[in-house]
């Protein structure tokens, strides 16, 4: 960031250098040469002891980031793969190595685990309500313009079908996908122009999907863009403020039946503005998608902390914390045990199932180990776990957890 900056964000050099970080962490690699201590070696594991709203699982992301971060590094990281539900008290990484040499990247680390696993979670939350419906992530309106893309890339991958974002979706080798605002039809005078100049101006692989709800009743503005665009109206978008709400249920209801009844049964609905999980729950029998936003931008945090759990193979922790280097197995009927890194497990305790560690390595001596997912191969894992837990009827929120 030079002298003239006036967006205040961190670029990549300062991130991967390691001074974009707390100043207790640079004093402690101070400290650390003062005491001749650089060569101390430890494993420090990333967990969330407790995770939000007594949520029984949540989605592991941000690693390609934090693989870039400590590719280099002389450290050995062991990490669960990107996408992967976990329980609270699971370890989700560990780092293997001199501390003196990865302190500094302490504070970019958890905030790239943290900030996408909490967008990604809230996406699958909200993508497990829709069952089948769409989602649509209209939410980079609700974050600093610098980070969109990776807010974009966290939803996407947590389960939404689309992004809104143009320079996310264009990351994500996607089309953005968005309707119109309130904004266009207020500029034009009325309804019917602004429909009219959109389809106009759009090329035909755009869905003609009409704002109904600025100026008139909803059922009534449905009805007037049928009128309007005909057979080329692909769906209209229910963006109704809190506000002028009352029971949204009926609003829709009254739509669907309208559309219905003059034929147009074909026609989609798509329900934006506010939408969280409980509307989901409401709705769901009766739109065809949703438009979510600020709920999954600014989602709920998952507490995600590094701890020190060994120093020179010695095991310790501090108070809250367990001590000692850990592993996470799991078996088809997604029961989790933790055990010891150290310990073997061939058969899963509470099924007799067989069981696969779910943390592998990532980097060796600062080599990349993996080769990095593409962001649908994430979504595809994500989206396969949710499937998997419909069909275990949940996720027991307690693993397993094995005296060393």
């Amino acid at each position: 960031m030079g002298d003239d900056a006036r967006i205040y964000v961190a670029d990549q050099m300062r991130i991967k250098d390691g001074t974009a970080t707390d100043v207790y962490f640079l004093r402690t690699r101070d400290i650390l040469e003062l005491a001749n201590a650089e060569g101390v070696r430890v494993v420090a594991e990333a967990h969330s002891y407790k995770l939000p709203n007594s949520w029984s699982w949540a989605v592991f992301t941000g690693v390609e980031e934090a693989a870039w971060l400590l590719e280099g590094v002389d450290v050995n990281v062991y990490s669960m793969e990107e996408g992967t539900l976990f329980r609270a008290m699971e370890p989700l990484l560990a780092i293997e190595g001199r501390y003196y040499d990865f302190v500094t990247y302490e504070s970019s680390l958890l905030g790239m685990l943290r900030h996408y696993s909490s967008v990604s979670t809230k996406a699958a939350r909200i993508k497990q309500k829709a069952l089948d419906k769409t989602i649509l992530f209209f939410g980079i309106r609700s974050v600093h313009p610098a980070i969109t893309p990776m807010v974009d890339r966290a939803a996407y991958i947590g389960g939404c079908d689309a992004v809104s974002g143009t320079l996310g979706a264009e990351l994500l080798g996607k089309k953005p996908v968005g309707t119109m605002p309130h904004a266009l039809i207020l500029a034009l005078g009325d309804q019917r122009r602004a429909w009219k100049a959109f389809d106009e101006a759009m090329p035909p692989d755009v869905p003609r999907i009409m704002l109904c709800d600025t100026l008139m009743d909803e059922r009534m503005e449905a009805l007037l863009a049928v009128e309007t665009l005909g057979e080329r109206l692909y769906g209209v978008r229910l963006d109704t403020p809190s506000s002028r709400r009352g029971n949204m249920r009926e609003i829709v209801r009254e739509v669907r039946w309208s559309l219905d009844t003059v034929g147009r049964r074909d026609v989609k609905i798509i329900v934006s503005g506010g939408v969280d999980e409980k509307h989901i729950e409401e709705l769901r029998d009766l739109v065809d998608g949703f438009g979510v936003g600020t709920s999954i931008a600014f989602p709920p945090s998952i507490d995600i902390s590094l701890d020190i759990v060994e120093v020179d193979g010695k095991p310790i922790a501090k108070r809250g914390k367990l001590p000692g280097r850990k592993q996470v197995w799991r078996c088809e009927e997604m029961h989790d045990t933790i055990t010891s890194f150290y310990k073997e497990l061939d058969k899963c305790p509470a099924c007799g199932g067989g069981v696969k560690p779910l943390l592998t390595p990532l980097i060796q001596n600062g080599k990349l180990m993996r080769k990095t997912p593409t962001a649908d191969e994430i979504r595809d894992r994500v989206l396969q776990q949710l499937k998997r837990l419909a069909e275990l009827d949940g996720f027991n929120p307690e693993p397993i957890t094995l005296v060393r």
